[in-house]
């Protein structure tokens, strides 16, 4: 491999950062190439460190060797994920978890990766997503699948070849994102070292290197999108109402445009045939909870799964109606009226929900997608272009959706392309290097896709033997980083068990 991929230890800059009364200064390694043949602009990575690490001092238990690699991206509606930097979150308004992660001494890997609409301008947001302006008007459409998912392995990539020079451990590399996002940092513990994805690597020159990762934070994760249709309308069907906000980049900031409409005859027929098609989905896959006992649906979408979801969010209510957290700590990502004292269709018996209506419940956090959410019968969805390339614009990637499809001459995605994209299938063949520990969080008033998906993938992992923990907290909608406090204990119980402290010699 040649020297372009080896880190310049000597270029860097020094810089501090302000939020209010907190202050940082770091090194930051900014815009590394970290493949040979980059084919888009957004293909570099900047690594921060705690410029106290290079003076022999440390944060906490941390310092220059041990320290984790906190790798969080950007990407939100399988938009490109551009390199962030430490301050403030332009949409939410919070100090950011790059900036967090410096504080509490963590070394911070920032990649770029490509998305759908590389090669193009667009006025899109998504949750995930940085406030930013995205790519340049190349016309080169070269960041549709798996171009992210290569782009984040070349990046790991990159981190390990440069692993004698580099601070951090190699061996403790966490990836996080939100949305799409989340299905990124999936498909980052689902898919390491996975030969799928060589050839790719090798079209851009990554380093020939190992990708696994030690652990994998994933925010609502938009993933499992060939199966995202039918657990959509296992959940939603029979409520036709739906209400959704579009997000628009703006020179202000990002502006909220509603949504909302009532789905035709024909969808609500289609509503129908779809959430007929998951139980058959759900079964095949042989999820058992914790007492080893068999997760089934009955053809009317009923069954111990529909129960374990269940438990789920009686688990979530009872813990905010013990502790109130998020009503008090994460409020403003919190959907209005979701507060846990003003939930009629709860059951609560001595301070406890035992039990809640779940026909009002789905009412109460209503549809926000028509039939079908995700494989738009006019191939109009972010995920149907996310399955074009660079000749075709936009693709089916669901047998349902391409018989019933409105435009004419149009394609279904190659089952291989598909396969590249679902952390779901790697993990039930287990035949990669996947993470030993998964973080995943998806909020109970989380409209973007089905709660059986985000369960699916903790059920699957922990089937088989992963270190998960799962959560759907309640009231939160679609979005991300609203725990980092929570997740940064998390990976510190991991990174400094006695099992897992290692210290490498740099």
């Amino acid at each position: 491999m040649s020297d372009k991929l080896r880190l310049p230890i000597e270029q860097y800059v020094i810089k501090t950062c302000r939020q209010g009364n907190r202050e940082i200064t770091y090194r930051a390694f900014e815009n590394l190439c970290y493949c040979e043949k980059p084919v888009d602009l957004i293909q570099k990575m900047t690594i921060y460190t705690p410029e106290d690490y290079y003076h022999g001092g440390s944060i906490g238990a941390y310092n220059c060797s041990n320290a984790p690699i906190f790798m969080p991206n950007t990407v939100g509606g399988y938009l490109p994920g551009p390199i962030d930097e430490p301050g403030e979150d332009r949409y939410s308004k919070t100090i950011n978890s790059i900036f967090l992660a410096l504080e509490h001494g963590y070394v911070v890997a920032s990649a770029g990766v490509r998305g759908r609409t590389s090669g193009k301008i667009t006025t899109d947001f998504f949750e995930g997503s940085k406030g930013d302006p995205l790519t340049e008007a190349t016309g080169r459409m070269v960041g549709r699948a798996p171009a992210l998912i290569v782009d984040y392995k070349a990046a790991i990539r990159y981190l390990r070849y440069n692993k004698d020079l580099i601070p951090g451990d190699t061996e403790r590399i966490i990836t996080n994102g939100t949305s799409a996002g989340g299905a990124l940092s999936a498909l980052a513990g689902a898919t390491g070292n996975s030969l799928d994805y060589e050839p790719y690597l090798v079209e851009i020159g990554a380093a020939n290197e190992r990708d696994d990762i030690f652990a994998a934070s994933c925010y609502c994760p938009i993933h499992n999108l060939e199966n995202a249709d039918s657990a959509y309308e296992w959940l939603f069907s029979g409520n036709n109402d739906y209400y959704r906000t579009k997000h628009l980049r703006t020179d202000s900031g990002i502006i909220r445009i509603p949504d909302d409409g009532h789905m035709t005859d024909h969808q609500i027929e289609l509503s129908k045939s779809l959430k007929a098609l998951f139980p058959e989905y759900l079964n095949r896959l042989g999820l058992k909870n914790d007492h080893g006992e068999a997760l089934l649906l009955n053809e009317d979408g009923k069954g111990s799964f529909k129960d374990f979801v269940a438990d789920y969010l009686l688990h979530s209510a009872n813990k905010e109606l013990r502790t109130h957290a998020n009503e008090r700590l994460r409020k403003q990502w919190m959907t209005e009226g979701s507060e846990i004292d003003q939930q009629s269709y709860l059951t609560v018996i001595d301070d406890q929900v035992v039990d809640f209506d779940w026909e009002a419940f789905v009412r109460k956090i209503t549809r926000m997608k028509a039939t079908p959410a995700f494989d738009s019968l006019d191939l109009s969805s972010p995920e149907n272009e996310e399955f074009g390339d660079e000749v075709i614009d936009s693709r089916h990637f669901t047998s349902f959706s391409m018989k019933h499809g409105t435009v004419p001459a149009a394609e279904l995605a190659d089952d291989k392309l598909i396969r590249l994209m679902n952390p779901t299938i790697y993990i039930c063949e287990d035949r990669t290097t996947i993470a030993k520990h998964w973080r995943i969080r998806h909020g109970s008033f989380d409209r973007d896709t089905s709660l059986a998906i985000p369960i699916v993938l903790a059920t699957l992992l922990k089937n088989r033997g992963y270190n998960v923990d799962f959560e759907l907290p309640w009231g939160i909608y679609h979005s991300g980083d609203y725990d980092l406090a929570e997740l940064f204990t998390w990976i510190d119980g991991l990174c400094l068990s006695k099992e897992n402290l290692i210290t490498m010699d740099k």
